[in-house]
C-alpha cells in the first residue's frame, strides 16, 4: 500500500527515531467507494509529525465484498497449529459445517493439500507477516474477532465500524519449546528463544476468556468432541468451560516450561523466588491411603524430569491397576535396590526395606532379602536392579515362606529394569493381580519436593553412597576389609530405613533393622531381635549419631556381639560411645553424614 511505502520512505530521514504504524479500513458514506486510512507517526528529536491521508484501495465491488466477508456475521474457524495431527480432518469436517477456516503459513499451506479452502491470516490483516515470523496473529483484526462479546452491542459496533468478522471457533498449539529444549543434545540459548511462542498464547488466552462465544481448542484428542458438539448446534456452556480450562492450563503449563528452562540459563541456583510444577493427571486411583479418601496419580512434567527415570514413568507389564499406597512402596523399594552396584534384590514393606541382599547369584540375593524378614515380606514388594530372567521369575514364583516351607510367597509388585520374554511370561502366571512394573533408575541431583499444611519443602534429594564419603575410624580397633564392607552396606541401606533407623547387616545380606521409632534405642532393640543370633560380628549402622552410650544403644549394641558400628558423629557424648566400643573391643566409624528419613 502507498502508506507503507510512505511510511518507509519517511524512516529514513536522519532525523527519524521511531516509526509507529498502523491501518484501518473504514467504509465511507458513498458506497460507490472504500478508502483505507493509513496513519503514520513519526517522532524526533524536536516535535512529533502525523500525516494521515486518504487512498482509494480498491473498486467498489471489490470493497462491497470484502466488506461482507469480514462483518457478515459468517461462521469463522481460526486455526493455526504447530502439531497438525489430525489437521485435514478437522479442516474438512468444519469446510463441510460451512465454516470459513482463516489459517497461518505451514497450517494454511496443509489445509490447502487436503483440499480445505483457505482465508490466509494477512488477508484480513492487510499485513504481511514480519520479524521472520514472530508478528502474524498479534493484529485487531485477529483478536477483535476473538475477543468481541456478542452480546455487548457497542462491541459489535466497534467490529462494524472496523469491518471485523467474529470468529466463533479458536483451534491453536504452541511452536514445541517442551521438546525443542529436552531434545537430545540439547539446544543453544537463541534457538531456545525462537521457540517461545507468543502470539499463539495471545490467541488461546483470548479464545478462552470469550469462551461464552469462542469455542478454543488446544488438543487434537478434542476434534471430535468439538464437531459432535457443532454439529448439534447446541448451546453447552459448561463444554464451554472446560475447552476454556483446558486452554488455560496448556498455556500455563508451556509457561512453565519457558520459565524452568529460562531460570536454569540464568542460574545454578536450584530454589528459584517462585515455582511452578506442571502435573498431568496418568491415572485415578481407587482410594488414597484408605477407602475414604479420594486420590489420583500425576505425572510431573518439569523439564527436569525428562527422561530422568523413576516409578512414575514405570511400564507396567501385568496386575491390577496401581493403587496410591503401591506407588508409595513401588517408588521406596526402587529407590533403594537402584543404589547398589552389585547384582542386589530389595523386599520393601510399608516404604520400608525388610530385607536387602546383594550376591553375584540374583537367586541367592532373593531368598536371602527373603529370609532377612519373611512375616513382613509376605505381601510386600520386591524390586531387582538386573534383568529378571527365566530362572528368576520362576523362582519368585515357586519360592515358598521361610516361615514355614510351604507357604507361596506372595507379592503386590515385582520390580525390575528390565525382564526377558520368558520371565515375563512366568511371571505374568503367578498371579493376575501381581503388578509388574519396568522402571528406570532415578538420575541423581533432582529437586525432592514434600508437602505440608499451607506449603511446601524443597530439597535436593540424598544421593549419597559409600564411595561418595569416607569412614573415619575412631575406636582403638580398626575394623578389617569384610567388617568394613559390611559397614558400608549397612549404612547404604539404613538411608532408606525411616528414622530412627537401625540396620544390622553382615556379607552384604541385611541380618534385621528397627524403624520410625521414637527414640533409638527401641530401633535397636527391634533390630537386634529380628537379626537373632547372627548378630555376632555383624555390622551396625545408624541413620543419626546415637545420644547416649552407656547403659543405652552403644552399650547394648556392643554387648549383641556386633564387630563395627557406623554412625555420623556429632553429638556432645561422641566420647562416650568411643570410650564404650573401646571397652568392649568394638570398631566405631563415623560418616560425618546423617540420612535423617521422616
Amino acid at each position: 500500500m502507498l502508506g507503507f511505502s510512505a511510511a518507509a520512505r519517511a524512516a529514513t530521514s536522519p532525523n527519524t527515531n521511531l516509526v509507529l504504524l498502523f491501518s484501518t479500513k473504514l467504509p465511507i458514506t458513498d458506497s460507490s467507494s472504500f478508502y483505507s486510512f493509513t496513519s503514520c507517526s513519526l517522532r524526533n528529536s524536536s516535535r512529533l509529525h502525523t500525516s494521515c491521508r486518504p487512498i482509494k484501495a480498491m473498486a467498489a465491488q471489490e470493497a462491497q465484498s470484502s466488506a461482507s466477508a469480514s462483518a457478515s456475521g459468517d461462521r469463522q474457524a481460526l486455526i493455526s497449529l504447530s502439531d497438525k495431527n489430525n489437521l485435514a480432518f478437522l479442516g474438512n469436517e468444519l469446510q463441510n459445517l460451512g465454516y470459513k477456516i482463516v489459517s497461518t503459513g505451514g497450517t494454511a499451506s496443509a489445509l490447502e493439500s487436503a483440499g480445505v479452502s483457505v482465508t490466509k491470516v494477512e488477508e484480513l490483516t492487510c499485513f504481511p507477516e514480519m520479524l521472520d515470523g514472530r508478528v502474524k496473529t498479534l493484529h485487531p483484526n485477529i483478536h477483535g474477532g476473538i475477543l468481541a462479546r456478542r452480546d455487548q452491542k457497542h462491541h459489535m459496533e466497534a467490529l462494524s465500524n472496523h469491518g471485523i468478522g467474529t470468529f466463533n471457533v479458536v483451534v491453536v498449539n504452541l511452536y514445541p519449546f517442551y521438546d525443542k529444549v529436552t531434545s537430545k543434545g540439547g539446544i543453544e540459548f537463541e534457538d531456545g528463544i525462537e521457540n517461545i511462542d507468543i502470539g499463539g498464547p495471545a490467541m488461546i488466552r483470548a479464545a478462552a476468556k470469550n469462551h461464552k462465544d469462542v469455542l478454543v481448542v488446544v488438543d487434537s484428542e478434542d476434534y471430535p468432541a468439538l464437531l459432535e458438539y457443532l454439529k448439534a448446534d447446541k448451546d453447552d456452556q459448561q463444554f464451554r468451560r472446560n475447552l476454556a480450562w483446558k486452554a488455560f492450563q496448556h498455556v500455563a503449563s508451556y509457561d512453565s516450561a519457558v520459565s524452568e528452562w529460562l531460570w536454569r540459563q540464568t542460574t545454578e541456583d536450584k530454589f528459584p523466588p517462585s515455582l511452578t510444577v506442571p502435573l498431568l493427571l496418568k491415572s485415578p486411583l481407587r482410594y488414597g491411603e484408605n477407602p475414604h479418601q479420594k486420590a489420583a496419580f500425576y505425572v510431573d512434567k518439569s523439564l527436569a524430569e525428562v527422561n530422568a527415570g523413576g516409578i512414575a514413568t514405570a511400564i507396567q507389564h501385568h496386575g491390577k491397576e496401581m493403587s496410591y499406597n503401591n506407588y508409595l512402596d513401588a517408588d521406596a523399594a526402587w529407590n533403594c535396590v537402584s543404589e547398589f552396584r552389585s547384582p542386589t534384590c530389595v523386599v520393601v514393606k510399608h516404604t520400608n526395606p525388610c530385607g536387602v541382599a546383594s550376591r553375584d547369584d540374583i537367586l541367592e540375593a532373593y531368598r536371602l532379602a527373603v529370609k532377612a524378614d519373611p512375616v513382613s515380606a509376605f505381601g510386600g514388594i520386591v524390586a531387582f536392579n538386573i534383568e529378571v530372567d527365566e530362572a528368576l521369575a520362576k523362582e519368585i514364583r515357586e519360592f515358598r515362606s521361610p516361615t514355614d516351607d510351604e507357604t507361596r510367597m506372595f507379592y503386590e509388585i515385582v520390580v525390575a529394569p528390565k525382564y526377558s520374554k520368558k520371565g515375563l511370561e512366568i511371571l505374568r502366571g503367578k498371579s493376575k493381580t501381581l503388578r509388574i512394573l519396568e522402571a528406570s533408575k532415578n538420575e541423581k541431583g533432582k529437586l525432592s519436593l514434600r508437602q505440608v499444611g499451607g506449603g511446601w519443602l524443597a530439597q535436593e534429594s540424598d544421593d549419597l553412597i559409600p564411595q561418595d564419603i569416607q569412614f573415619n575410624v575412631v575406636s582403638k580397633k580398626s575394623p578389617q576389609e569384610t567388617e568394613l564392607s559390611d559397614a558400608e552396606f549397612a549404612w547404604l541401606c539404613v538411608k532408606h530405613v525411616k528414622s530412627n533407623a537401625i540396620v544390622i547387616a553382615k556379607n552384604n545380606c541385611m541380618l534385621g533393622m528397627g524403624s520410625g521409632q521414637p527414640n533409638r534405642l527401641e530401633s535397636l532393640r527391634i533390630a537386634l531381635r529380628k537379626a537373632g543370633e547372627e548378630v555376632k560380628g555383624a555390622a551396625l549402622a545408624s541413620d543419626a549419631f546415637f545420644p547416649f552410650a552407656w547403659k543405652d544403644a552403644v552399650e547394648e549394641a556392643c554387648e549383641s556381639g556386633v564387630s563395627v558400628i557406623a554412625e555420623p558423629g556429632g553429638s556432645i557424648r561422641d566420647g562416650d560411645a568411643i570410650d564404650c566400643c573401646n571397652k568392649y573391643g568394638v570398631s566405631l566409624v563415623f560418616t560425618n553424614v546423617r540420612h535423617f528419613r521422616h
